[in-house]
């Protein structure tokens, strides 16, 4: 059912040092607006309110998308739409735009931020398997300035990230992939669009020069832990191996052990587990055979 909106006080900044004191002087009574996708369906749907919103909307050069030491900076303000529809990223990092298509409707992502999809924390996060593959960095801004962390170490638990206090994400670093690497996204929902995953994998593989070999594997899980999550044991049994079909079995039924699904109204624990398996298997053998294409 849908509610009207409370009455809540608006801020909008002008700069995230602003918008930092802002948040330090109404701390615990105010939330962040940055696309709107989560916290008015919140407010209108589940009843959540706050006396204070702050909308970083207005914040000059936070959406940008821009090439810088060896990778790619994305303004947490810039929408997943963009983030789609990049040349940079799309030349870059294939994997990244993929992924940002997977999310609700072109409307739904012309509004999106990709700082709003990761501060949201939700387990089923779309965009945070393959920034997770691809090593990504985020910039914090606090009180005592600004501070980079691993994306890995971001999440703490649903909903929960290190955010605290007067603390925003700024940005996001995304390193380059090295040569001779690919990546891909698959999702299972229970509808083919605009429905959050009930299963989200991740893969990025770097093959040697000849392409018989895997260098680097990473594997990164979506909506079946508590948190995105890599599955570094599955990684290790691929790594400097020769891609064949018993490694790659061998690989997706690690995966599906290390993931830690619920059950709920979206699907079993056990489906979960087996979606793990079926796209770890179908990300690698995808990724294995574009190397010898």
């Amino acid at each position: 059912m849908f509610r009207k909106l409370p009455k809540f006080e608006y801020f909008r900044p002008e700069s995230f040092e602003e918008a930092v004191k802002i948040l330090r002087k109404h701390e615990g009574q105010i939330r962040p607006l940055a696309g709107g996708t989560d916290l008015f369906i919140a407010m209108k749907e589940k009843g959540a309110a706050w006396e204070n919103v702050l909308d970083l909307k207005g914040i000059p050069d936070s959406d940008f998308i821009r090439e810088a030491d060896g990778g790619i900076e994305i303004g947490a303000l810039a929408t997943i739409r963009s983030v789609e529809t990049s040349p940079l990223i799309k030349e870059k990092i294939p994997l990244l735009a993929g992924a940002a298509g997977t999310i609700g409707s072109v409307q739904i992502r012309n509004k999106a931020t990709l700082g709003g999809n990761l501060c949201n924390a939700a387990p089923s996060a779309d965009m945070a398997p393959g920034l997770l593959c691809l090593g990504a960095m985020v910039e914090i801004m606090e009180d005592s300035g600004a501070s980079r962390i691993a994306l890995e170490d971001f999440f703490v638990g649903p909903g929960k990230t290190i955010l605290r206090g007067s603390a925003l994400l700024k940005k996001i670093i995304v390193p380059f992939g090295p040569p001779n690497s690919a990546g891909i996204y698959y999702k299972e929902s229970p509808r083919r669009a605009m429905d959050l995953a009930v299963a989200g994998v991740s893969c990025l593989l770097t093959f040697d020069s000849a392409k018989k070999k895997c260098l680097d594997c990473r594997i990164a899980l979506g909506a079946v832990a508590p948190t995105p999550m890599r599955a570094k044991k599955a990684e290790l049994l691929l790594m400097g191996r020769e891609v064949t079909e018993k490694e790659i079995a061998a690989a997706a039924e690690m995966a599906s052990q290390e993931a830690r699904p619920i059950s709920d109204v979206r699907g079993s624990a056990e489906f979960r587990r087996e979606m793990v398996k079926v796209f770890v298997r179908r990300g690698v053998w995808h990724l294995w055979d574009w190397a010898k294409s």
